[in-house]
This record gives C-alpha cells, structure tokens and sequence, in this order.
C-alpha cells in the first residue's frame, strides 16, 4: 500500500471513530468498545475493497458485507453515512425512537444493511446462505462478514462453518474481531475459543492472522483472499484488534463493552483523536 493510501485510510477512520464516539454520546447508549476494535477493518471493506452503489443499495451485483456482531452497529452506521447511503445529521437519532438507526442493524430500515443482526452466532449463517446463493446462480459477488470472538462461543457460527466449507464458498470471507474481551470478561476466562484460526482450518477454511488495526495487513489478508478464488475454501482472517483502540480510557476494558460515554469522557476521546469538532460543534450543525 502506497503512503497517500495509507494516510487516507487512517485519517478516515480516525473521522470515523470520531462519529462513532459522537453518535453513541447524544444516545447515552450503546457499545464503544467492539465499534472501535472493528472499525479498522470494516473502513477498509466499504472505502478500499468492496463494489456497491449508494444511490442503488439493491444492485445484483454489489458485493455484501453482514456485521454479524451486530451490537457494534454503530461503527457500521458511521461508514455508511461516510459513504452517502444517507445523511450523517442522522446519526445524531441512533437509538431514538422512530429512528432507522436501531441498536442492532435492522435491514427494513436502513439502506446499506444486508441483514438485520444482533442476535450472536447467526450472521455468519447468512452470509454463508448469500454466498451459496451467489453461487448457485453464478455470480460474482464476493461476501463478507465480520464476528466477535465472544460471538463464535455459540454453537451455530461452528455449523455454519462447516457447512460453508462443505459447500465450497470460497468467495466468503470471514473477519474475526478477536479484542479478546466480551461483556462478561476475557474471552479466555468466559469459554475460551482458542486457538482461533486452527479451529477454522480443522473446518476446511484458508486462515489468516492479522494485526486488526495494520490497513497494510488487512489489505494483505483481503488480497490472499482474492487470490484463493477457485480453490472451493471459504477465508477466515483472525484479526488480533483493541477493544476500546485509539481511546486511552478505553482501551483493552470490557467495562466499555456496553456503556456510552458521557459529554466529558467524549471530549477527552476527541481531544485524544486530535479532532477540531466537538460534541457540542456536531449538535449545532443544522
């Protein structure tokens, strides 16, 4: 990756960061913690990688992205405002009532969302379901999904990764959000899923780890993935990532899983990010 991509890539996701910081602030609700570990990652697929239209969501051919953790919509919302699927004033009603920014994704309501998640361990089964049906019909979209490591305790992601691997959908990637924490604590503490990537090639899938956080890297897992088109194995990249990343007091604590911050925590976490808006600035704008 060249030095302007680079740089662009990271002060995107700085900006994004910041929304999602902002949006979950004038909520008083939602979850900071998995939203900034993933943001990385789900920056490259939407603003370097993926093929879709913002003024036509349904198009046939686009390439499908299913945030299978689906608490961290918040990081989902702020890419897609970023990409013009609609206004960013509206990420000031996440949460609210009546908005289509609900807690968890919901796919009636909002364009850019392939399916509405929230409930762990299914979205990996819906992106294996699109894959198979773009397979099925000849097409050439690639799908991709991203899971928490606390997610992938549940029962369901280990069916539907066999059953992805059996069909050879091997223009399925999987990104595995591995902060290491959930709500509750460790990963390793609550019900280990260690090792993580050797589980997935016991499967039949190709599998990858990465720094979550290094564009360069994730491009690297992103080409890898492109390169085993035809090889009838689906990709799983185990990206080793920071809940809570670029935000000093919230980084690597699983206190923040759930929790919003306040007007003051907000402006310590912009003032780290090094941004000019401020809460109030955002709040004014028409």
């Amino acid at each position: 990756m060249d030095d302007k991509k680079l740089q662009n890539l990271q002060d995107e996701a700085k900006n994004l960061r910041r929304d999602i910081l902002l949006m979950l602030s004038e909520s008083g609700s939602g979850h900071p913690g998995g939203s900034l570990s993933a943001i990385d990652v789900i920056a490259y697929l939407f603003l370097a990688e993926m093929r879709y239209d913002p003024a036509n969501p349904g198009w046939e051919d686009r390439d499908r992205f299913i945030l299978s953790k689906g608490h961290a919509a918040p990081a989902l919302y702020a890419v897609l405002a970023y990409r013009g699927y609609f206004s960013r004033k509206l990420l000031k009603t996440l949460r609210k009532l009546g908005s289509p920014l609900q807690g968890h994704p919901d796919s009636r309501k909002l364009p850019g969302v392939e399916s509405s998640t929230g409930s762990l361990g299914q979205g990996i089964s819906v992106a294996g379901g699109i894959a198979l049906a773009g397979k099925i019909d000849k097409k050439d979209y690639r799908v991709f999904s991203l899971v928490g490591d606390g997610e992938i305790e549940e029962g369901q992601v280990w069916e539907a990764a066999m059953a992805c691997a059996h069909f050879k959908l091997d223009k399925l990637c999987l990104f595995v959000d591995n902060n290491g924490l959930q709500i509750d604590g460790l990963v390793s503490d609550v019900m280990s899923v260690y090792p993580i990537a050797e589980k997935f090639k016991a499967f039949g899938w190709n599998t990858l780890e990465i720094d979550g956080h290094d564009f360069n890297q994730i491009e690297s897992a992103v080409e890898t993935f492109k390169a085993s088109a035809g090889s009838g194995k689906p990709t799983a990249v185990v990206c080793k990532s920071v809940k809570g990343k670029c935000i000093s007091f919230m980084e690597n604590k699983a206190s923040w899983h759930g929790i919003a911050p306040n007007k003051e925590e907000t402006e310590k976490a912009l003032e780290e990010l090094g941004c000019v808006e401020t809460l109030e600035d955002w709040l004014r704008e028409d």
